[in-house]
Protein backbone atom coordinates (compact mmCIF):
# COMPACT_ATOMS: atom_id res chain seq x y z
CA UNK A 1 0.00 0.00 0.00
CA UNK A 2 1.21 3.46 -0.87
CA UNK A 3 1.01 6.76 0.70
CA UNK A 4 -2.77 7.68 0.94
CA UNK A 5 -3.52 10.74 -1.92
CA UNK A 6 -5.82 12.55 0.84
CA UNK A 7 -5.11 15.37 2.89
CA UNK A 8 -7.67 15.62 5.26
CA UNK A 9 -9.31 12.76 7.35
CA UNK A 10 -12.92 12.56 6.22
CA UNK A 11 -11.11 11.92 2.46
CA UNK A 12 -8.39 9.72 3.99
CA UNK A 13 -11.36 7.89 5.94
CA UNK A 14 -12.99 7.38 2.44
CA UNK A 15 -9.87 6.06 0.45
CA UNK A 16 -8.56 3.86 2.97
CA UNK A 17 -12.91 2.47 3.58
CA UNK A 18 -12.66 2.51 -0.70
CA UNK A 19 -9.76 0.58 -0.72
CA UNK A 20 -10.36 -1.92 2.33
CA UNK A 21 -13.96 -2.04 2.41
CA UNK A 22 -14.56 -5.21 4.21
CA UNK A 23 -11.47 -5.13 6.45
CA UNK A 24 -12.29 -4.62 10.02
CA UNK A 25 -11.40 -1.46 11.51
CA UNK A 26 -12.44 -1.29 14.33
CA UNK A 27 -12.95 -4.12 17.47
CA UNK A 28 -14.70 -2.89 20.49
CA UNK A 29 -15.81 -5.60 22.73
CA UNK A 30 -18.71 -7.48 21.27
CA UNK A 31 -18.67 -4.26 18.15
CA UNK A 32 -16.98 -5.41 15.16
CA UNK A 33 -17.10 -2.59 12.45
CA UNK A 34 -15.65 -3.05 8.77
CA UNK A 35 -14.23 0.26 7.17
CA UNK A 36 -17.22 0.29 5.36
CA UNK A 37 -19.44 0.36 8.49
CA UNK A 38 -17.43 2.25 10.26
CA UNK A 39 -17.77 5.27 7.86
CA UNK A 40 -21.27 4.94 6.95
CA UNK A 41 -21.86 5.48 11.13
CA UNK A 42 -19.35 8.37 10.88
CA UNK A 43 -21.22 10.28 7.85
CA UNK A 44 -24.86 9.65 9.50
CA UNK A 45 -23.44 11.19 12.73
CA UNK A 46 -21.70 13.87 11.14
CA UNK A 47 -25.26 14.89 9.12
CA UNK A 48 -26.52 15.01 12.82
CA UNK A 49 -24.05 17.60 13.58
CA UNK A 50 -24.90 19.81 10.91
CA UNK A 51 -28.83 19.35 11.86
CA UNK A 52 -27.55 20.27 15.57
CA UNK A 53 -25.83 23.72 13.56
CA UNK A 54 -21.91 22.90 13.91
CA UNK A 55 -20.43 24.13 11.45
CA UNK A 56 -16.99 24.01 10.36
CA UNK A 57 -14.75 25.81 12.66
CA UNK A 58 -17.19 25.19 15.80
CA UNK A 59 -15.20 23.34 18.54
CA UNK A 60 -16.93 19.54 19.80
CA UNK A 61 -15.12 18.44 23.06
CA UNK A 62 -14.93 14.55 23.99
CA UNK A 63 -14.81 13.22 27.73
CA UNK A 64 -15.29 9.54 27.60
CA UNK A 65 -13.18 6.49 28.08
CA UNK A 66 -12.09 4.44 24.74
CA UNK A 67 -14.93 3.34 22.93
CA UNK A 68 -16.59 3.23 19.75
CA UNK A 69 -18.38 6.41 20.15
CA UNK A 70 -15.27 8.94 20.48
CA UNK A 71 -14.01 7.51 17.20
CA UNK A 72 -17.12 7.81 15.39
CA UNK A 73 -17.73 11.41 17.26
CA UNK A 74 -13.81 12.41 16.41
CA UNK A 75 -14.25 11.54 12.72
CA UNK A 76 -17.61 12.88 11.96
CA UNK A 77 -16.57 16.33 13.66
CA UNK A 78 -13.71 16.34 11.36
CA UNK A 79 -16.04 15.22 8.82
CA UNK A 80 -17.80 18.58 8.47
CA UNK A 81 -14.73 20.47 9.40
CA UNK A 82 -15.48 20.99 13.11
CA UNK A 83 -12.46 21.12 15.71
CA UNK A 84 -12.33 18.51 18.62
CA UNK A 85 -11.02 19.10 21.75
CA UNK A 86 -10.16 15.80 23.53
CA UNK A 87 -10.71 16.07 27.14
CA UNK A 88 -8.73 14.03 30.18
CA UNK A 89 -10.91 11.56 31.79
CA UNK A 90 -9.19 12.35 34.67
CA UNK A 91 -9.23 16.15 34.59
CA UNK A 92 -11.19 18.20 37.70
CA UNK A 93 -13.81 19.90 37.20
CA UNK A 94 -11.63 23.19 37.68
CA UNK A 95 -9.59 21.48 34.58
CA UNK A 96 -12.53 21.07 32.95
CA UNK A 97 -13.92 24.38 33.21
CA UNK A 98 -11.29 26.04 32.17
CA UNK A 99 -10.16 23.84 29.33
CA UNK A 100 -14.26 23.96 27.59
CA UNK A 101 -14.19 28.06 28.48
CA UNK A 102 -10.67 28.48 26.93
CA UNK A 103 -11.44 26.38 23.66
CA UNK A 104 -15.19 28.35 23.30
CA UNK A 105 -16.88 24.98 23.12
CA UNK A 106 -20.39 24.58 21.57
CA UNK A 107 -21.48 20.84 21.70
CA UNK A 108 -19.74 17.83 24.30
CA UNK A 109 -20.11 14.43 23.72
CA UNK A 110 -19.47 12.78 26.79
CA UNK A 111 -20.15 9.52 29.16
CA UNK A 112 -22.22 10.77 32.37
CA UNK A 113 -19.98 7.97 34.33
CA UNK A 114 -16.64 6.83 33.56
CA UNK A 115 -15.08 4.36 35.98
CA UNK A 116 -15.81 5.97 39.10
CA UNK A 117 -16.17 9.16 37.77
CA UNK A 118 -19.70 11.02 37.35
CA UNK A 119 -19.07 13.40 34.70
CA UNK A 120 -22.43 14.73 35.24
CA UNK A 121 -21.75 15.98 38.47
CA UNK A 122 -18.26 17.22 37.76
CA UNK A 123 -19.65 19.56 35.37
CA UNK A 124 -22.18 20.54 37.66
CA UNK A 125 -19.47 21.01 40.31
CA UNK A 126 -17.62 23.31 37.00
CA UNK A 127 -20.49 25.54 36.65
CA UNK A 128 -21.32 26.34 40.33
CA UNK A 129 -17.45 26.72 41.65
CA UNK A 130 -15.42 27.28 38.35
CA UNK A 131 -17.61 29.93 36.81
CA UNK A 132 -18.51 27.63 33.87
CA UNK A 133 -21.03 29.07 31.36
CA UNK A 134 -24.22 26.18 30.52
CA UNK A 135 -23.04 24.89 27.36
CA UNK A 136 -25.48 25.32 24.47
CA UNK A 137 -25.51 21.76 24.06
CA UNK A 138 -24.88 18.62 25.32
CA UNK A 139 -24.57 14.81 24.10
CA UNK A 140 -24.26 11.81 26.61
CA UNK A 141 -23.60 8.43 25.10
CA UNK A 142 -25.67 6.65 27.69
CA UNK A 143 -28.11 7.84 30.53
CA UNK A 144 -29.56 10.91 29.43
CA UNK A 145 -29.67 14.00 31.77
CA UNK A 146 -33.60 16.23 31.42
CA UNK A 147 -33.95 17.58 28.24
CA UNK A 148 -30.24 16.35 26.55
CA UNK A 149 -30.53 14.38 23.15
CA UNK A 150 -28.41 11.06 23.36
CA UNK A 151 -25.49 10.35 20.56
CA UNK A 152 -27.29 7.53 19.52
CA UNK A 153 -29.86 10.00 18.30
CA UNK A 154 -27.70 11.68 15.98
CA UNK A 155 -28.61 9.56 12.93
CA UNK A 156 -31.97 10.31 13.14
CA UNK A 157 -31.59 13.42 13.50
CA UNK A 158 -29.42 14.15 10.74
CA UNK A 159 -32.02 12.21 8.33
CA UNK A 160 -32.99 15.80 7.28
CA UNK A 161 -29.83 16.90 5.74
CA UNK A 162 -29.01 15.51 2.05
CA UNK A 163 -25.68 13.94 0.63
CA UNK A 164 -24.96 17.02 -1.25
CA UNK A 165 -25.04 18.89 2.06
CA UNK A 166 -22.61 16.54 3.78
CA UNK A 167 -20.30 16.38 0.61
CA UNK A 168 -20.20 20.37 0.37
CA UNK A 169 -19.19 20.35 4.14
CA UNK A 170 -16.73 17.70 4.12
CA UNK A 171 -15.55 19.67 0.86
CA UNK A 172 -14.32 22.98 2.62
CA UNK A 173 -12.36 21.29 4.46
CA UNK A 174 -8.39 22.17 4.27
CA UNK A 175 -5.46 20.55 4.67
CA UNK A 176 -4.15 23.38 6.47
CA UNK A 177 -7.36 23.42 8.90
CA UNK A 178 -7.30 22.67 12.59
CA UNK A 179 -8.76 18.78 13.18
CA UNK A 180 -8.13 18.71 17.01
CA UNK A 181 -6.71 20.35 19.71
CA UNK A 182 -4.95 18.65 22.63
CA UNK A 183 -4.35 20.46 25.76
CA UNK A 184 -0.56 19.80 27.37
CA UNK A 185 1.38 21.13 30.51
CA UNK A 186 3.44 23.51 29.73
CA UNK A 187 6.17 25.78 31.89
CA UNK A 188 3.21 28.03 33.03
CA UNK A 189 0.34 27.62 35.59
CA UNK A 190 -2.13 26.91 32.84
CA UNK A 191 -2.07 24.43 30.51
CA UNK A 192 -1.82 25.30 26.47
CA UNK A 193 -3.91 24.71 23.39
CA UNK A 194 -2.23 22.89 20.91
CA UNK A 195 -4.12 22.84 17.48
CA UNK A 196 -3.21 19.68 14.77
CA UNK A 197 -3.35 19.79 11.48
CA UNK A 198 -5.54 17.67 9.06
CA UNK A 199 -2.42 16.91 6.88
CA UNK A 200 0.33 16.39 9.46
CA UNK A 201 -2.06 13.52 10.98
CA UNK A 202 -1.92 11.94 7.68
CA UNK A 203 1.91 12.79 6.52
CA UNK A 204 3.91 12.44 9.72
CA UNK A 205 2.07 9.29 10.77
CA UNK A 206 2.69 7.68 7.66
CA UNK A 207 6.25 8.05 8.09
CA UNK A 208 5.90 6.32 11.27
CA UNK A 209 3.92 3.37 9.86
CA UNK A 210 6.64 3.39 7.77
CA UNK A 211 9.13 2.98 10.14
CA UNK A 212 7.44 0.19 12.01
CA UNK A 213 6.69 -1.60 8.56
CA UNK A 214 3.13 -1.38 9.20
CA UNK A 215 0.61 -3.53 6.54
CA UNK A 216 -3.35 -3.79 6.12
CA UNK A 217 -2.50 -6.75 8.26
CA UNK A 218 -1.92 -5.20 11.14
CA UNK A 219 -3.91 -5.11 14.35
CA UNK A 220 -2.90 -2.17 16.85
CA UNK A 221 -3.64 -2.31 20.85
CA UNK A 222 -5.28 0.79 21.69
CA UNK A 223 -4.92 0.47 25.66
CA UNK A 224 -3.64 4.47 25.77
CA UNK A 225 -6.34 7.06 26.67
CA UNK A 226 -7.61 8.35 23.56
CA UNK A 227 -7.29 11.69 24.58
CA UNK A 228 -3.53 11.59 24.84
CA UNK A 229 -1.65 12.55 21.75
CA UNK A 230 -0.12 9.25 21.54
CA UNK A 231 -3.51 7.15 20.87
CA UNK A 232 -5.88 10.12 18.93
CA UNK A 233 -3.53 10.99 16.81
CA UNK A 234 -0.01 9.49 16.92
CA UNK A 235 -1.54 5.43 17.18
CA UNK A 236 -4.75 6.10 15.28
CA UNK A 237 -3.79 7.55 12.15
CA UNK A 238 -0.34 5.72 12.11
CA UNK A 239 -2.66 2.52 11.60
CA UNK A 240 -5.35 4.25 9.86
CA UNK A 241 -2.88 5.62 6.78
CA UNK A 242 -1.71 1.87 6.52
CA UNK A 243 -5.34 0.35 6.33
CA UNK A 244 -4.99 -1.34 9.70
CA UNK A 245 -7.07 -2.81 12.34
CA UNK A 246 -7.79 -1.20 15.94
CA UNK A 247 -8.88 -3.30 18.71
CA UNK A 248 -9.81 -0.83 21.76
CA UNK A 249 -9.62 -1.49 25.55
CA UNK A 250 -12.00 1.48 27.65
CA UNK A 251 -9.56 1.63 30.40
CA UNK A 252 -6.01 0.35 31.05
CA UNK A 253 -5.82 -2.70 32.97
CA UNK A 254 -2.69 -5.43 33.14
CA UNK A 255 -4.93 -8.68 33.31
CA UNK A 256 -7.77 -7.48 29.89
CA UNK A 257 -4.47 -5.76 28.39
CA UNK A 258 -2.85 -9.33 27.82
CA UNK A 259 -6.68 -11.05 27.14
CA UNK A 260 -7.48 -8.62 24.23
CA UNK A 261 -3.84 -9.10 22.93
CA UNK A 262 -3.93 -12.80 23.13
CA UNK A 263 -7.82 -12.83 21.75
CA UNK A 264 -7.30 -10.52 18.92
CA UNK A 265 -3.82 -11.56 17.80
CA UNK A 266 -2.87 -7.68 17.99
CA UNK A 267 0.74 -7.07 16.35
CA UNK A 268 0.86 -3.52 17.25
CA UNK A 269 1.54 -1.82 20.67
CA UNK A 270 1.63 1.28 21.80
CA UNK A 271 2.09 2.07 25.50
CA UNK A 272 4.46 3.73 28.21
CA UNK A 273 6.66 2.17 30.54
CA UNK A 274 4.22 2.77 33.09
CA UNK A 275 1.71 0.16 31.21
CA UNK A 276 4.74 -2.26 30.53
CA UNK A 277 5.85 -2.68 33.83
CA UNK A 278 2.44 -3.85 35.31
CA UNK A 279 2.16 -5.86 32.14
CA UNK A 280 5.28 -7.77 32.47
CA UNK A 281 4.39 -8.19 36.29
CA UNK A 282 0.84 -9.37 35.83
CA UNK A 283 0.21 -12.70 37.17
CA UNK A 284 -1.57 -14.14 34.39
CA UNK A 285 1.37 -12.45 31.49
CA UNK A 286 2.89 -16.04 31.58
CA UNK A 287 -0.03 -18.22 30.38
CA UNK A 288 -0.62 -15.53 27.52
CA UNK A 289 0.21 -16.28 24.09
CA UNK A 290 1.50 -12.59 23.34
CA UNK A 291 3.25 -13.61 20.21
CA UNK A 292 1.28 -12.02 17.72
CA UNK A 293 3.25 -8.87 19.17
CA UNK A 294 5.74 -7.37 16.59
CA UNK A 295 6.25 -3.67 16.64
CA UNK A 296 5.02 -0.60 18.12
CA UNK A 297 6.12 2.58 19.79
CA UNK A 298 7.39 3.22 23.32
CA UNK A 299 9.09 5.26 25.43
CA UNK A 300 11.60 5.51 28.06
CA UNK A 301 15.35 4.34 29.67
CA UNK A 302 17.10 1.46 28.19
CA UNK A 303 15.93 -1.34 30.90
CA UNK A 304 12.27 0.05 30.30
CA UNK A 305 12.16 -0.73 26.47
CA UNK A 306 13.64 -4.05 27.33
CA UNK A 307 10.82 -4.78 29.43
CA UNK A 308 8.45 -3.68 26.28
CA UNK A 309 10.70 -6.32 24.13
CA UNK A 310 10.71 -9.12 26.85
CA UNK A 311 6.94 -9.06 26.63
CA UNK A 312 7.36 -9.93 22.96
CA UNK A 313 7.19 -6.65 21.10
CA UNK A 314 10.86 -7.53 19.73
CA UNK A 315 10.21 -4.70 16.77
CA UNK A 316 9.33 -2.12 19.28
CA UNK A 317 10.51 1.35 18.41
CA UNK A 318 11.99 4.03 20.05
CA UNK A 319 10.63 7.20 19.85
CA UNK A 320 11.02 11.24 20.88
CA UNK A 321 8.22 13.98 20.13
CA UNK A 322 5.85 15.87 21.83
CA UNK A 323 1.85 16.97 21.46
CA UNK A 324 3.37 20.33 19.45
CA UNK A 325 5.03 17.97 16.80
CA UNK A 326 2.36 15.54 16.27
CA UNK A 327 2.92 12.86 18.97
CA UNK A 328 6.52 12.02 17.10
CA UNK A 329 9.64 13.74 15.35
CA UNK A 330 12.09 10.95 15.68
CA UNK A 331 11.25 7.10 15.59
CA UNK A 332 13.69 4.43 15.04
CA UNK A 333 13.12 1.95 12.35
CA UNK A 334 11.92 -1.48 13.86
CA UNK A 335 14.65 -3.44 11.58
CA UNK A 336 17.71 -1.28 13.50
CA UNK A 337 19.73 -3.66 15.77
CA UNK A 338 18.39 -4.26 19.18
CA UNK A 339 21.65 -2.06 21.39
CA UNK A 340 20.52 0.65 19.14
CA UNK A 341 16.59 0.78 19.56
CA UNK A 342 17.19 0.58 23.41
CA UNK A 343 19.14 3.76 23.40
CA UNK A 344 17.79 5.63 20.32
CA UNK A 345 14.81 7.32 18.75
CA UNK A 346 16.60 7.25 15.75
CA UNK A 347 16.55 9.76 12.63
CA UNK A 348 14.09 12.54 12.13
CA UNK A 349 10.68 11.85 9.95
CA UNK A 350 10.37 12.77 6.67
CA UNK A 351 9.66 16.34 6.38
CA UNK A 352 11.08 16.90 9.99
CA UNK A 353 14.08 18.79 10.87
CA UNK A 354 16.21 18.32 14.00
CA UNK A 355 18.77 20.16 15.72
CA UNK A 356 20.82 19.98 19.18
CA UNK A 357 21.55 23.55 19.73
CA UNK A 358 23.27 25.52 22.61
CA UNK A 359 20.26 27.39 24.38
CA UNK A 360 22.33 30.16 25.46
CA UNK A 361 24.45 31.29 22.78
CA UNK A 362 21.97 30.04 19.77
CA UNK A 363 24.73 28.16 18.39
CA UNK A 364 24.13 24.67 16.62
CA UNK A 365 26.61 21.82 18.23
CA UNK A 366 27.99 19.15 16.65
CA UNK A 367 27.18 15.80 16.42
CA UNK A 368 27.80 14.61 20.00
CA UNK A 369 27.49 17.45 21.95
CA UNK A 370 24.30 17.67 24.79
CA UNK A 371 22.24 20.39 23.65
CA UNK A 372 18.53 21.28 23.46
CA UNK A 373 16.54 19.56 21.15
CA UNK A 374 15.17 21.99 18.59
CA UNK A 375 12.56 20.58 15.79
CA UNK A 376 11.07 22.16 12.62
CA UNK A 377 8.66 20.70 9.81
CA UNK A 378 5.36 18.87 11.28
CA UNK A 379 4.20 21.45 13.96
CA UNK A 380 1.26 23.37 15.34
CA UNK A 381 1.02 26.72 13.46
CA UNK A 382 0.65 28.15 17.26
CA UNK A 383 -0.88 27.41 21.10
CA UNK A 384 -4.88 28.81 20.82
CA UNK A 385 -5.49 31.83 21.66
CA UNK A 386 -1.81 32.32 22.89
CA UNK A 387 0.31 34.38 19.97
CA UNK A 388 2.62 35.34 22.62
CA UNK A 389 3.27 31.78 24.37
CA UNK A 390 3.70 30.85 20.18
CA UNK A 391 6.08 33.55 19.11
CA UNK A 392 8.29 32.51 22.14
CA UNK A 393 7.90 28.69 21.93
CA UNK A 394 10.39 29.24 18.29
CA UNK A 395 13.79 30.38 17.35
CA UNK A 396 14.77 32.55 14.74
CA UNK A 397 15.01 29.72 12.40
CA UNK A 398 11.28 28.88 13.12
CA UNK A 399 12.64 25.51 15.51
CA UNK A 400 10.30 24.71 18.16
CA UNK A 401 12.38 25.21 21.42
CA UNK A 402 11.22 21.79 22.93
CA UNK A 403 13.36 22.34 26.38
CA UNK A 404 14.82 18.66 26.01
CA UNK A 405 17.85 17.82 26.30
CA UNK A 406 19.55 15.72 23.51
CA UNK A 407 22.52 14.61 21.90
CA UNK A 408 22.87 13.65 18.03
CA UNK A 409 25.36 10.99 16.24
CA UNK A 410 26.61 11.55 12.80
CA UNK A 411 24.03 9.55 11.50
CA UNK A 412 21.34 12.12 12.60
CA UNK A 413 20.13 9.45 15.04
CA UNK A 414 19.23 11.28 18.64
CA UNK A 415 19.31 10.49 22.01
CA UNK A 416 17.17 11.78 24.62
CA UNK A 417 19.10 12.69 27.99
CA UNK A 418 16.49 14.68 29.89
CA UNK A 419 14.49 17.75 30.11
CA UNK A 420 15.72 21.66 30.29
CA UNK A 421 12.85 23.26 31.18
CA UNK A 422 11.63 22.36 34.48
CA UNK A 423 8.79 20.24 33.28
CA UNK A 424 8.52 16.36 34.86
CA UNK A 425 7.29 13.08 33.41
CA UNK A 426 5.79 11.15 35.24
CA UNK A 427 3.88 7.30 33.74
CA UNK A 428 4.90 9.29 30.23
CA UNK A 429 2.81 12.34 30.97
CA UNK A 430 4.31 15.83 31.07
CA UNK A 431 3.01 17.60 34.91
CA UNK A 432 3.85 21.39 34.87
CA UNK A 433 5.13 22.01 38.75
CA UNK A 434 4.04 25.64 38.65
CA UNK A 435 0.14 24.15 38.08
CA UNK A 436 0.65 22.27 40.76
CA UNK A 437 2.27 24.94 43.11
CA UNK A 438 -0.49 27.12 41.95
CA UNK A 439 -2.99 24.56 43.54
CA UNK A 440 -0.88 24.55 46.54
CA UNK A 441 -0.11 27.78 47.44
CA UNK A 442 -4.10 27.77 48.43
CA UNK A 443 -3.40 25.79 51.32
CA UNK A 444 -3.70 27.69 55.02
CA UNK A 445 -0.52 25.58 56.30
CA UNK A 446 1.47 26.64 53.08
CA UNK A 447 3.73 29.33 52.88
CA UNK A 448 6.08 28.12 49.85
CA UNK A 449 5.51 25.07 48.29
CA UNK A 450 8.07 23.64 45.31
CA UNK A 451 7.36 20.63 43.47
CA UNK A 452 10.42 18.26 41.76
CA UNK A 453 10.42 14.57 40.21
CA UNK A 454 12.31 12.00 42.02
CA UNK A 455 13.32 8.93 39.86
CA UNK A 456 11.13 5.85 40.46
CA UNK A 457 10.97 2.44 38.92
CA UNK A 458 7.64 2.42 37.63
CA UNK A 459 7.18 6.07 36.74
CA UNK A 460 10.62 7.45 35.41
CA UNK A 461 9.82 9.94 37.82
CA UNK A 462 7.62 10.85 40.59
CA UNK A 463 6.17 13.77 42.10
CA UNK A 464 7.67 15.20 45.22
CA UNK A 465 6.97 18.37 46.80
CA UNK A 466 9.23 20.77 49.02
CA UNK A 467 7.37 22.74 51.28
CA UNK A 468 8.04 25.40 53.99
CA UNK A 469 4.77 25.54 56.17
CA UNK A 470 3.54 28.34 57.76
CA UNK A 471 3.69 26.77 61.44
CA UNK A 472 3.02 23.22 61.96
CA UNK A 473 3.33 20.65 58.96
CA UNK A 474 0.08 19.18 57.58
CA UNK A 475 0.04 15.26 57.19
CA UNK A 476 0.84 13.72 53.98
CA UNK A 477 -2.26 11.99 54.18
CA UNK A 478 -4.04 15.79 54.23
CA UNK A 479 -2.33 17.41 51.71
CA UNK A 480 -2.95 13.85 49.01
CA UNK A 481 -6.41 14.62 49.62
CA UNK A 482 -6.52 18.45 49.14
CA UNK A 483 -4.65 18.12 45.75
CA UNK A 484 -6.69 15.70 44.33
CA UNK A 485 -9.94 17.98 44.62
CA UNK A 486 -8.18 20.07 42.72
CA UNK A 487 -5.82 18.18 40.34
CA UNK A 488 -6.12 15.01 38.02
CA UNK A 489 -4.69 12.30 40.71
CA UNK A 490 -1.25 11.84 38.58
CA UNK A 491 -0.60 15.70 39.17
CA UNK A 492 -0.85 14.90 43.24
CA UNK A 493 2.38 14.47 44.83
CA UNK A 494 3.26 11.72 46.65
CA UNK A 495 6.23 12.47 48.83
CA UNK A 496 6.67 15.67 50.68
CA UNK A 497 9.18 16.88 52.78
CA UNK A 498 9.19 20.12 55.19
CA UNK A 499 11.70 22.33 55.41
CA UNK A 500 12.66 26.19 56.54
CA UNK A 501 12.57 28.68 54.21
CA UNK A 502 16.81 29.14 55.04
CA UNK A 503 17.29 25.41 53.98
CA UNK A 504 15.89 26.14 50.31
CA UNK A 505 18.63 25.90 47.90
CA UNK A 506 18.91 29.19 46.30
CA UNK A 507 21.78 31.35 44.35
CA UNK A 508 23.89 34.08 45.17
CA UNK A 509 21.07 36.09 43.70
CA UNK A 510 18.30 34.52 45.59
CA UNK A 511 17.00 32.55 42.72
CA UNK A 512 15.70 28.65 43.43
CA UNK A 513 18.07 25.92 42.47
CA UNK A 514 15.01 23.71 41.58
CA UNK A 515 17.66 20.76 40.23
CA UNK A 516 18.75 20.84 43.74
CA UNK A 517 15.44 20.28 45.22
CA UNK A 518 15.74 16.12 44.38
CA UNK A 519 19.00 16.51 47.16
CA UNK A 520 15.50 16.40 49.67
CA UNK A 521 14.58 12.99 48.64
CA UNK A 522 17.62 11.09 48.07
Amino acid sequence: MGKPQSRTAPDLLDEIAAREADRIFLIDGETRLTYREFREGVRACAKGFLAMGVRKGGRVAILMGNRTEWLTGYFAAMAIGAEVVALNTMATARELAYQLKHSEVALLIFEPQFRDREFVELLAEAARDHGLDPLPKYLPVDATPPGAMQFAELPNHGEVISEAVLAEAQASVGPDDTACILYTSGSTALPKGVPLHHSGLIDNMWSIGERQHLTADDRLWLGVSLFWSYACVNALFTVLTHGGSIVLQHHFEPGEALRLIEQERCTVYYGTPALARPMWEHADRSSRDLSSLRTGATIGTPDQVQTVIDLGVHEICNVYGLTEAYGNSCVIDCREPLERRLNSSGPALDGVEIRIVDSETESVLPSGEMGEVRVRGHLTKGYLNEPEKTSESLDADGFLRTGDLGTMDQDGFLTYRGRLKEMVKTGGINVAPAEIEAVYALHPEIEQIYVTGIPDDRLDEALAAVIVPVDTAPLSEELITFGREALAGYKVPRRYRFVSADELPLTTTGKLQRNRLAEFFA
